[in-house]
């Protein structure tokens, strides 16, 4: 083992330098600097290189972390990039976004008295080192197969698959019904935890793979399922879930209670350049608001973070449970309070008010009781405990369902489960109909980025399966 690992029993854990909350509440860029590339191998070599790497194993992708530590804090950075691209699509996107306090860094060995190693920082250090010396490479085959497959959505499950498929050598078709590739990596995640030109470029590089995209296309409305299956040997659905979770209570209906989607896809397109109507008569602008976000998840935090931005009176967030049962990253929490985000713990909605228009929320403060089977507290009203929130702008974070596919793709044969998403072969991803595959978010309901590039990579290779046993059948049917 190298000399240079096993440095946390000397070096103290550290982050890339955050810009101050003063500074960083007044645009939309990121809030963490690069690593110098000498602060980066320091950080790398606290690795304990330990026998069972728990950050590994509790990774989505399974992603060869300690290897590609060892090689950082080695100075080996063409070498550390090749073992992190090799099991990750998109690593420079999940080094940004994924939430390691809870899968890798969480699962440190040494994190307990010592702090766990930085492995997000590290992972964005070395693909952008990569990418300023050229290492990364479009997806292009050795050799080109007559085969083509259609993928079904530019989200990370989707461009993974389509990645994959690529360097195998098929003809790749991707088919998404937005103007621009990436799904909610563009149009939903903030560019303060994601600068959208770090997601463009990989479209870009991938239409210099020969992948092909068909944007604008929506399926059952410019093409159908159907016209896929026969255009392709193959056909893979991500088209992620973007129906919003709404809440039944009163007042529901009143403007200035919005989608949290609506809200953040408005920014997003503003922040792009586009011209968004919503957003300049300020439907979807929180300037000068008094905003409050309902949920307690990282797309709300998402939404508490971008009204700060937008130059909000005030910001408070409502979650019906306390920190320690919030679902949503820690570390994005710490950095709305710092951002002057006020969260109102333990308060559950239960209107919405105002004449015309709303103007405040009314909530009820909660108890937590006892666990139930899943072992999460419950939560009980605290009578007479009912409190009025100010609210201009209330935004409905309250997580994602998948649309009505079946009947939105004219293919009744498509099926689903009891909560809408569909059916697969978890061995071999494949829907209810031949030839069609299925993974992401519309399979396992709302969840992360790095489960979406996992289930592109797998389905990509299922598929691959799925074609060349088709082409042997059909060579021995001859």
């Amino acid at each position: 083992m190298a000399e240079k690992m096993l440095q946390f029993v000397r070096l103290a854990q550290q982050t890339p330098d955050k810009r101050e909350a003063a500074a960083r509440r007044t645009d939309f860029n990121e809030i963490y600097s690069r690593f110098e590339p000498a602060r980066a191998a320091e950080q790398a070599s606290r690795c304990s290189q330990c026998g069972v790497p728990f950050c590994q194993v509790h990774c989505p992708l399974n992603n060869n972390i300690p290897d590609w530590l060892k090689l950082t804090a080695e100075g080996r950075m063409e070498e550390a990039y090749e073992v992190a691209s090799a099991t990750n699509t998109f690593p420079e996107i999940c080094g940004r976004v994924c939430p390691q306090d809870r899968l890798c860094e969480g699962n440190c060995v040494i994190e307990k008295g010592f702090d766990s190693v930085t492995i997000g920082s590290v992972e964005k250090h070395i693909v952008e080192t990569a990418f300023e010396n050229g290492w990364v490479k479009p997806p292009t085959p050795r050799v080109e197969l007559a085969q083509s497959v259609a993928i079904i959505g530019a989200g990370p499950a989707g461009l993974a698959a389509a990645e994959r498929l690529r360097v195998r050598g098929y003809q790749v078709h991707v088919y998404d019904r937005y103007d621009r590739v990436g799904g909610l990596m563009i149009y939903g995640i903030p560019n303060f935890k994601l600068e959208k030109d770090v997601v463009l470029r990989r479209w870009k590089q991938y239409e210099a793979g020969g992948i092909q995209f068909h944007l604008n296309m929506e399926i059952g409305r410019d093409i159908t399922l159907a016209q896929l299956r026969e255009k392709h040997d193959a056909v893979f659905i991500a088209t992620g879930v973007y129906k919003a979770r709404d809440i039944a209570i009163p007042g529901s209906e009143l403007p200035g209670v919005v989608a949290a989607l609506d809200y953040l896809t408005a920014s997003n397109r503003d922040n792009l350049g586009d011209r968004v109507p919503a957003f300049e008569d300020g439907s979807l602008n929180a300037r000068g608001k008094h905003v409050v976000v309902i949920g307690g998840g990282d797309t709300a935090m998402d939404c508490v973070r971008t009204a700060v931005r937008q130059g909000a009176a005030s910001v408070a967030c409502l979650y019906r449970r306390d920190l320690a049962n919030m679902p949503g990253s820690m570390r994005e929490v710490n950095n709305a309070e710092e951002e002057g985000v006020r969260f109102v713990w333990l308060s559950a909605p239960e209107s919405f008010e105002g004449a015309g228009k709303v103007a405040g929320v009314r909530a009820t403060r909660m108890h937590l009781g006892l666990p139930d089977a899943t072992g999460r507290q419950q939560v009980e009203p605290i009578a007479g405990s009912s409190f009025i929130q100010k609210a201009d702008l209330a935004i409905k974070a309250l997580g994602f369902d998948p649309e009505d596919l079946p009947r939105a793709f004219g293919e009744e044969a498509l099926a689903v489960s009891r909560w809408g998403t569909l059916k697969v072969d978890h061995k071999t991803m494949m829907t209810a109909m031949e030839g069609v595959f299925a993974g992401g978010d519309i399979v396992r309901g709302a969840s992360l980025v790095v489960w979406g590039i996992r289930d592109g990579r797998d389905a990509a290779e299922q598929m691959h399966l799925y074609i060349q046993h088709k082409a042997a059948m059909a060579v021995a049917a001859e």
